[in-house]
């Protein structure tokens, strides 16, 4: 990678600073007030401990934040844009308004060129980015207290059932069964040289990190939710910080030991499994009848297969390091092209040992 993310520390002192260099690199998501902020916003400063940072807008309104009125972060990201901009002003007048693409229509825009004009932006689209800033306030309301029928009218919900499906949609729980929780997971974008990775996280440990175009992924969110019995919103705790740090160490060639604790899912002979895999040494590979040997069951071969096909920790619980006993690559869940690029890249890490051994 080219650039490192300064650290949190780093980009405080910017934003005390008001340092216009940071414009659009990061944002500040102020805790207390639940808004988030260019670092030249004229408001006075939160504290230290009320401020956490994000590297994109889509980042900040998939956490459940507003955007500030005085330095109006969203209107001046799209301000070259007229197009984004009229409708950005248009969204902070009703934030409350269910926006469809006739809305757009009738507003002279083509939807599929603002489609991609806010998802090149953004990294999502005008009437996704509406819509979650509406689900996003209603969990708050849920949050703080508030009835159901009063989170459903602040979201500018006529119909109770179309507001329970879209919660239900967007956090694979219902509004009411949601008030009684007081905990969730938390999902979360992480961006890597070959693809954006979803995480979920809770305040103790990694539950799921994969590709997001993995096809099994809304499987295996559903799978996740109902064995842990949580739901899952978006968000981040200090589990993602960890995840994204040591991630961004693996990605740009300094480390590749990962210490983010693991939820524990899975059969007690899939964690085996997946215990054998986090043995492979990175630049090596091992097959499943090899891992099978290992494991003292040598006739379970299938089964290891099963297992390693099962495992939701992409590149932590590095189930490609597993390969044909013939030396194919055989099948990952992320693409075999990812595997390959991967396996080239770890090659790297196990280079210097070899060099020492040979000197």
């Amino acid at each position: 990678m080219l650039t490192t993310r300064p650290t949190d520390d780093t980009l405080y002192q910017a934003l005390l600073d008001r340092d216009a260099a940071y414009e659009g690199f990061a944002y500040v998501c102020v805790t207390s007030t639940r808004v988030f902020c260019r670092f030249t916003c004229p408001a006075r400063k939160p504290r230290r401990d009320n401020c956490r940072f994000e590297s994109t807008i889509a980042d900040c309104v998939e956490a459940g934040y507003r955007p500030c009125k005085r330095c109006t972060p969203m209107l001046r990201y799209g301000e070259s844009e007229p197009a984004v901009r009229l409708l950005l002003e248009a969204l902070e007048a009703e934030p409350d308004r269910r926006w469809s693409e006739q809305d757009l229509t009738d507003r002279g825009h083509d939807p599929s060129t603002i489609r991609r004009l806010f998802k090149k932006r953004f990294g999502m689209s005008f009437l996704e980015l509406a819509r979650r800033r509406r689900l996003s306030d209603a969990v708050a309301t849920l949050g703080a207290g508030a009835s159901v029928i009063e989170a459903q009218l602040d979201a500018g919900f006529d119909s109770g059932s179309g507001f329970r499906s879209a919660i239900t949609q967007l956090l694979g729980e219902a509004p009411q069964k949601l008030k009684a929780r007081s905990s969730f997971l938390k999902a979360c974008w992480i961006e890597t040289p070959i693809g954006p990775m979803l995480s979920v996280v809770c305040d103790h440990a990694l539950h799921l990190l994969e590709f997001a175009d993995r096809p099994a992924l809304p499987a295996e969110l559903r799978r996740l939710q109902e064995r842990s019995g949580s739901a899952v919103i978006f968000g981040r705790t200090v589990v993602t910080d960890q995840v994204e740090a040591e991630l961004d160490r693996y990605f740009g060639g300094v480390s590749s030991a990962f210490s983010v604790r693991i939820g524990g899912h899975g059969t007690p002979f899939e964690r085996e499994v997946w215990d054998a895999l986090r043995m492979i040494t990175p630049g090596t590979t091992r097959s499943y009848s090899e891992i099978a040997r290992q494991m003292a069951r040598p006739s379970a071969t299938r089964a290891v297969a099963r297992a390693n096909g099962a495992n939701q920790i992409a590149i932590l619980i590095p189930c490609h390091r597993v390969i044909g006993a013939d030396g194919s690559l055989t099948g990952y869940g992320g693409g075999l092209w990812r595997k390959q690029w991967l396996l080239r890249h770890e090659a790297r890490f196990a280079a210097p040992a070899s060099l020492d051994q040979s000197g």
